[in-house]
Formats: structure tokens, C-alpha cells, sequence
């Protein structure tokens, strides 16, 4: 049975990508380790199909943060049985490349994001120079990759000359029936993931002065408590309601009960115009329409299932607009639900999981 060891800084509880991977391959013979890290607000881990471990650090966040772990984490790699080491971002990339080369083992990286393309990375001259500077380092050791979307295959493959796969972060097809929640409104808009710089929280929040039905947003992230300033300035505490982490299994369940989502991002940074966030497919699994930004990748899925309404621009204006339309215009709003319905019948992991066995498969033959 080959090993594989994933490695992130997140602390594995929300991670649903690496969850439906690290699953995915556990269920078809891999003997999976997923590394991340325990933070202080760290829940439990559940019980899953592979094995899970969080690596304790003094610093939180920041430049010290990233240096206790990344010496941790090679620390921990060393002592660990493994046919394969899976960097997962550049956050975990250093550590990874140098054990795989003391050790002699199969190196993969997975790039979930264009790392040194986030608005909180270029906006900030030092830092973008630093993790440029590993990145150019790192990556082109890696020979073998996978990634999420073919802007981001293309980007690596025109820089660093890999030839990366991709494997689309989605979800497993879910045509259940509602099932009931409680604490949330009758009616309401669903923003889910992360409350990071460069998702349009600064236009959002006074968009919602305009909508007459409440916002629930779910997850936290760097620009949380900017959020919050945000909603006390325009006095909207009672129309926007910050639910903060919420376990993915119960996310599910939410999501099917909004009206519709949000995935909106600023044109600040590559990582952001070329996104394609898990949200994104979420809502078109639960079966809700969304508003959504007019990027490339989300333009060219809904040119041919149509499940969101997309907008050009980010101004309260245009957004209070576009959710309103979504409200009141019931034809427009019952078409995009039965679209939703058709498209999450081909965009799920149960089909998407194949390329993942294939490369996986492909890396053990070819290093035979």
C-alpha cells in the first residue's frame, strides 16, 4: 500500500478539498496521512477514512508563524514512513522539497491558488517579494502537479515548463431533500468561505442597506474583523449576521435553505480574476442560483449551464442591483434553480475523483 503525506497550515476541520481527496484516496487503497496544524480555537478532529495530524505552534500568524512551522513540519516529516510528500500551496512547499530530496521520495505539489498573486500578498511589496522569490525556487522541483483550474496549468506550464493536471475542487453529488436548521432567518442571502481581503466585503456590507432580506455569512479569515467594523458602521447588525466556522457537513445542509449565494472577489491580483471557488459549485449542488463576478473561469462554466446572474462591476450599487433582480425577478431566478439541478450532474467529485486516481496511479507506474 504507497503513502502519501499531504501537508497544509490550515487546522484540517474546514478543508473540504483536502478532505474529498485525502478520502477519496484512502477509499481506493492509499494509506493517506493529512498534516495541517492545531490553533488555539481548534475544534476536535472527526473521525475520517485517513489519518490526521495537527502540529502545535507558538506563533499564530505572520512571518514567524511560517518558519516555526515550516521547521516542524520538516522536523515531522522526517521521522514519518512515506512513498510520496504532497505540498499542498507555498506555504508548505519548502519543508516538503527538501525532505523529498534528502529522503528520495516522490514530491507532487498541489496548488490550490495563484499563492503570489492574492491581493494580501501584492499589496504588501516585502512579502510578495519573499514568497516570489520561493516560489521561483521551489516549483520547477517540482516536475509532477496538479492544479484547479487551466489558467493556473497554463501559468505554471508558461513559466516553469510543468505540465500540471487538473482536478476541479467539487463537491459530491447531493440531490437530497432540505432538511431543517435552526438560528437562521426564514429568507436569507449566503456569502460561505473565507472573509479574506479582496472578496468585496467593503462594498458588500452597505450594498445590503438596499436588499430587504438578510445576509448570512458563514467563515472567517483575515478581513473578519474589518467586517464587523463595517456592519456597525452602517448599522446593518440586524441585516448581515456573521455565523463564523461552521463544520462542512452542516454547511451543506444551510446552503440549500438561501434564496441564493455570493461569489464575489475584487479584479485586484491574478489569483483573484482567475479564481474558481469552492462556493461556487456549492450553491449549484444545493440548487440555489448566485451572484457572481464576471471572471473568466466562472463566465465560461455559466456560458453553458447559466446558473448564476454576473456582474461587471463591485460598487454597492451594482450589487444591492444584482441581488434584487435575483429577488424579484421569479422566471430569471426558476430557470437558474433548474439549471443548477441539470449542471450538478456533471460538475461533482464522483466524477471529477477520476483524473485524481489517474494521476495517482500514473505517478507510482511511471516511478516503478
Amino acid at each position: 500500500m504507497k503513502r502519501i503525506i499531504f501537508t497544509v497550515t490550515n487546522d484540517l476541520t474546514y478543508d473540504q478539498r483536502m478532505q474529498r481527496i485525502s478520502g477519496t484516496l484512502a477509499e481506493n487503497g492509499y494509506d493517506i496521512l493529512l498534516v495541517g496544524r492545531k490553533r488555539k480555537r481548534s475544534i476536535p478532529l472527526s473521525s475520517a477514512q485517513f489519518s490526521q495530524k495537527r502540529l502545535s505552534c507558538f506563533f499564530e500568524k505572520g512571518i514567524l508563524f511560517y518558519v516555526e512551522f515550516s521547521i516542524r513540519l520538516f522536523l515531522f516529516l522526517g521521522q514519518q514512513k512515506a512513498d510520496a510528500f504532497c505540498a499542498i500551496d507555498l506555504d508548505t512547499i519548502l519543508p516538503v522539497l527538501l525532505m523529498s530530496k534528502i529522503r528520495k521520495k516522490i514530491r507532487v505539489y498541489d496548488a490550490h491558488e495563484f499563492f503570489t498573486e492574492q491581493k494580501e500578498i501584492i499589496t504588501r511589496p516585502m512579502i510578495h517579494k519573499i514568497w516570489d522569490w520561493i516560489e521561483n525556487q521551489t516549483v520547477p522541483h517540482f516536475k509532477n502537479g496538479y492544479t484547479v483550474n487551466e489558467f493556473l496549468r497554463d501559468s505554471f506550464l508558461l513559466k516553469y515548463g510543468t505540465d500540471y493536471a487538473v482536478i476541479r475542487n467539487l463537491p459530491f453529488l447531493q440531490e437530497t431533500e432540505k432538511e431543517s436548521i435552526e438560528g437562521f432567518p426564514e429568507q436569507f442571502i449566503l456569502y460561505q468561505g473565507a472573509v479574506n481581503e479582496g472578496r468585496c466585503f467593503e462594498t458588500l456590507v452597505p450594498a445590503m442597506k438596499d436588499v430587504p432580506v438578510p445576509l448570512v455569512i458563514i467563515g472567517e479569515g483575515n478581513f473578519f474583523q474589518q467586517t464587523k467594523r463595517l456592519i456597525q458602521k452602517y448599522d446593518l447588525q440586524e441585516k448581515i449576521i456573521l455565523k463564523g466556522y461552521i463544520a462542512p457537513n452542516l454547511l451543506q445542509k444551510i446552503t440549500q435553505h438561501a434564496i441564493f449565494g455570493l461569489t464575489l472577489f475584487e479584479a485586484t491580483g491574478l489569483n483573484q480574476y482567475h479564481s474558481l471557488a469552492n462556493r461556487f459549485f456549492d450553491y449549484i449542488m444545493a440548487a440555489i442560483p448566485q451572484v457572481c463576478v464576471n471572471f473568466p473561469e466562472y463566465a465560461r462554466i455559466n456560458e453553458e449551464y447559466e446558473v448564476a446572474l454576473m456582474t461587471n462591476n463591485t460598487t454597492p450599487q451594482a450589487l444591492s442591483d444584482a441581488m434584487n433582480k435575483l429577488l424579484n425577478d421569479t422566471v430569471l431566478y426558476n430557470r437558474m434553480v433548474y439549471h443548477c439541478r441539470l449542471a450538478r450532474r456533471e460538475l461533482n467529485w464522483n466524477i471529477e475523483q477520476q483524473k485524481l486516481l489517474v494521476f495517482w496511479k500514473n505517478i507510482f507506474t511511471l516511478s516503478a
